[in-house]
């Protein structure tokens, strides 16, 4: 049996439903020119009536594919912390000497509110991401990124990260610090200069990974706790955190 389309019933349902309510008019006015008048006032104010519907079924539409936009995005953010993100953050941190000065803005607590999150993403804009990284951890680095290069290729087929725009910066710096970094053969070998440059470019991934990261965990804490715990059991900044719970 075809399953039956609701809304070609609905729209049977409003039409008989109209037909019974003038029929009562005429029944209890026993006027066929007050009925008429009545119909044709409410045809008067139809067009308006249509537009003001339409306008509000638009935005509610849109914004409900918004929504489900919005939750498919972090989804591939997750993917991406997962697999790529939280490793190279973890690594960038550890190269970074004056993290502890801010570090307490970073151990995400399981009891964090909304603003908690946002004061640490205001201090961190403020933060010089300066990294006094070895030339064996850029090596390390560049062999994690070529393997991820594949998986970080497929998340730039989402046609949903046209929409936010942080993300799809941080996807080209990584990127780009991958290209760098495969076209050398040794890094332990470059010249000073081209050393520098590779520093500036990991400073750009730490910057906009750091930031993000702190986005990410706040929606974690709203949407999905199960997930936010293992988040902060595996925060990249904290270095005596356990994945065990203790």
């Amino acid at each position: 049996m075809k399953k039956r389309n609701w809304q070609i019933e609905f729209g049977i349902f409003l039409i008989i439903l109209t037909i019974i309510l003038y029929s009562l008019q005429y029944l209890i006015n026993h006027d066929v020119s007050q009925v008429v008048l009545y119909i044709l006032s409410d045809v008067d104010f139809l067009p308006l009536e249509v537009l003001i519907v339409s306008l509000i079924l638009h935005r509610v539409i849109a914004q409900r594919e918004k929504m489900n936009m919005l939750k498919k995005l972090n989804m591939v953010i997750g993917a991406f912390f997962s697999e790529v993100g939280v490793h190279l953050l973890k690594e960038l941190a550890n190269a970074d000497f004056e993290i502890s000065s801010c570090r307490d803005k970073l151990v995400i607590g399981y009891d964090w509110q909304n603003n908690d999150f946002k004061n640490a993403a205001n201090v961190m804009k403020k933060y010089d991401f300066v990294l006094e990284i070895e030339a064996e951890q850029i090596e390390n680095i560049k062999k994690f990124l070529l393997v991820k290069r594949n998986f970080m290729l497929r998340l730039l087929e989402n046609p949903n990260l046209l929409e936010h725009d942080s993300f799809t910066e941080i996807l080209w710096a990584v990127f780009h610090i991958t290209d760098e970094l495969g076209a050398r053969e040794d890094i332990t070998k470059e010249l000073e200069n081209d050393y520098q440059h590779l520093v500036i470019d990991l400073q750009r991934v730490y910057r906009l990974l750091t930031l993000e990261w702190i986005t990410y965990m706040n929606h974690l804490k709203n949407d999905y706790p199960y997930l936010y715990s293992f988040a902060v059991r595996t925060n990249p900044f904290n270095p005596e955190i356990t994945p065990e719970i203790k």
